[in-house]
């Protein structure tokens, strides 16, 4: 049976600030405990004003005290711009306060522009050597407390959680990030909302695949955007706002998301001044986006979703709704659990019966 997840970037709707973003991330979480979502990721991103994710590791214990079935971690934690001792200790630490369900999601982008980038550099006196091999096998050797003796480190004293640790995932879009997870035996969690031509790489995962302590046999999820309504129509009016925010991304632009009538207009001011039609190429407007979207009624989203589980051999899709409003954002995880038949806690059972 195919797992549901989720992957939340906390959006800020304008209008709204950073603070009510995360306080939508908390509501949503205990909402996905109830209807029986797999995991809850919350994303890293940095210097935008449409996204107040900016500290996954702040963000996750207070998710994992508010719920109690769910899975709790990083999609993920950007290792270029930290230390790799900083972060096992953390995840250690949130590991040994939720045994059994913390996960550490580990990415190589830096989830920003260059020059927020090097803000976050502790050292600026040169830009931060691209070494994030090196770091991700010093991550899991202090995860394994399995350092060897000649480290430099070798000395420092075991994690502070332990014997708990969180589960390791690589996350990625790139044929790179999917060798590198499976020679290290790491389940892999691929990004087709960024790429969605990653079916092939996620071959190339299972071919690279080495058993190891983490993992016996590959283990592979995939990201999709979706958005589900009652009807199509209601569907299609709500990602308008997320088509807005792209369409100004792609540009330089960041923006809050919009509300859906002003990004309706947008959208047809940009109809009236772009072709419509498929170029030379034969893609149209929205295939050129490099974007792939699962939008509709829950029946449609329900076979986009399997279709797209079905194009990676994944077990797992991890889904990722932006909209303007918090209630329709609900409202759509709401429909794919019911969708999907996923089955809920036993106090929303309850509460659904009084």
């Amino acid at each position: 049976m195919l797992a549901l997840s989720v992957l939340d970037q906390s959006p800020i709707a304008e209008g709204s600030t950073g603070a009510d973003a995360l306080r939508n991330t908390l509501d949503l979480a205990h909402l996905a405990d109830r209807l029986g979502y797999r995991r809850y990721w919350v994303a890293e991103h940095h210097g935008t004003p449409g996204l107040a994710s900016a500290s996954p590791e702040a963000l996750i214990g207070p998710i994992a005290a508010a719920t109690s079935r769910l899975r709790v971690g990083s999609g993920g934690v950007m290792l270029p711009h930290y230390s790799p001792l900083k972060v096992a200790e953390t995840f250690s630490v949130l590991s040994a306060l939720f045994p059994g369900r913390i996960d550490l999601g580990l990415g190589r982008a830096p989830g920003t522009d260059p020059m927020t980038m090097f803000a976050l550099q502790r050292d600026r006196r040169q830009v931060s050597p691209d070494d994030f091999p090196q770091q991700l096998a010093e991550l899991l050797a202090y995860l394994q407390d399995t350092l060897a003796p000649d480290h430099p480190f070798a000395a420092l004293a075991a994690l502070p959680g332990l014997p708990e640790h969180p589960a390791p995932w690589l996350l990625g879009s790139s044929p790179q990030s999917a060798i590198w997870a499976g020679e290290l035996g790491l389940p892999y969690a691929f990004a087709d909302f960024i790429n969605p031509a990653g079916a092939e790489i996620a071959a190339l995962y299972r071919e690279r695949f080495t058993p190891s302590a983490w993992l016996d046999a590959p283990r592979l999820a995939v990201s999709s955007w979706a958005i589900c309504a009652e009807r199509q129509e209601e569907a299609q009016r709500l990602a308008s706002s997320s088509r807005m925010t792209l369409s100004l991304l792609r540009r330089g632009r960041l923006i809050p998301v919009p509300p859906v009538e002003k990004a309706l207009r947008y959208l047809a001011e940009q109809r009236r001044d772009q072709p419509t039609q498929p170029d030379a190429s034969g893609d149209t407007p929205q295939q050129r986006s490099g974007r792939r979207a699962v939008i509709g009624d829950p029946e449609q989203v329900r076979d986009g979703l399997e279709a797209v589980a079905h194009d990676y051999g994944a077990g797992e899709v991890i889904v990722v709704t932006i909209t303007h409003d918090h209630g329709a954002r609900r409202r759509s995880y709401e429909l794919i659990a019911d969708a999907f038949a996923l089955e809920p806690a036993a106090d929303a059972v309850t509460a659904s019966v009084r």
